[in-house]
């Protein structure tokens, strides 16, 4: 059974079909997926909890955990309520990560010092309960200006909680995940590992330990091929692992196996398919 180990499934995209979609995930041997709780700005993280809890006792559905945390396009909006809410979140059971936060320079969808303030803040909060967080890094064109800022404060105030965390689908050289792993990252691939055009991120895919990495949909985001275009989904989380397999050399259930083993260990989890 597979994880996908970042899918945004309270998306108002799945309204229409989100138990049919988690069915066919099942079916296609996911048996864990980790909901993430952005929403659409702080008011709204609690979404991924709520769905957690509203599906639980659901057979032939995966297992669905939750995140919860302050993405960097709605930095400007966090203020202490936000931050508030977000700390009682992470004392729930369900609410296994701070994420996904980070920095975007891509979009600048907030300024680059309330986004680096916002990080700042919610790595404190996420410290104190004790939870790993979850990386959103987008560099600007040309530049990997964001992965240096990024991974500098990772340095001076992450890596010595010794939480760890997840860098979500990653897009960056591998001298920055290096530096991730040696602060005790997984490396997370999403469906653009298919993509014709990201050679880069195949060849980081071949040098990351198996132990060291997850895979991922990013769901409804970045469907892998031969799906590209269409709205992605949990169930397609199959064509990112035979496509890392494929650049790695091995067969497709060593991915599975090893990236499930990664997940449950990391989060330290009872291993798990379903309710």
């Amino acid at each position: 059974m597979l994880v996908d180990s970042h899918a945004h499934l309270d998306s108002s995209r799945y309204e229409e079909d989100r138990e049919a979609m988690l069915r066919r995930a099942w079916a296609a041997g996911v048996g864990t997926v980790l909901s993430i709780g952005i929403g659409d700005g702080p008011s709204t993280m609690h979404g991924a909890l709520e769905l957690s809890r509203k599906y639980a006792s659901h057979t032939e559905i995966p297992r669905i955990l939750a995140t919860a945390g302050i993405h960097p396009h709605e930095a400007s909006l966090a203020d202490e309520a936000a931050y508030a809410r977000l700390d009682q979140l992470l004392q729930e059971p369900e609410v296994i990560a701070c994420g996904e936060i980070g920095l975007d320079y891509y979009y600048d969808h907030s300024p680059r010092d309330e986004q680096r303030r916002v990080f700042a803040r919610q790595m404190e909060i996420s410290a104190a309960r004790k939870r790993p967080i979850i990386i959103h890094c987008r560099p600007s064109d040309g530049t990997t200006n964001a992965w240096d800022d990024t991974l500098d404060m990772l340095g001076e105030q992450w890596a010595r909680t010794s939480l760890g965390g997840v860098l979500h689908c990653f897009t960056g050289e591998w001298n920055h995940a290096s530096r991730a792993l040696d602060y005790g990252f997984l490396l997370s691939f999403a469906g653009n590992v298919t993509f014709p055009k990201a050679q880069s991120i195949r060849e980081a895919a071949q040098k990351v330990p198996l132990g060291s990495m997850l895979v991922e949909t990013d769901a409804p985001f970045l469907a892998p091929v031969p799906h590209r275009g269409k709205r992605n989904e949990p169930a397609w989380v199959n064509e990112v692992a035979a496509k890392v397999a494929e650049v790695r050399e091995t067969e497709m259930v060593a991915i599975a196996s090893g990236t499930t083993e990664n997940f449950n260990r990391f989060f330290g989890l009872t291993p798990g398919t379903g309710h």
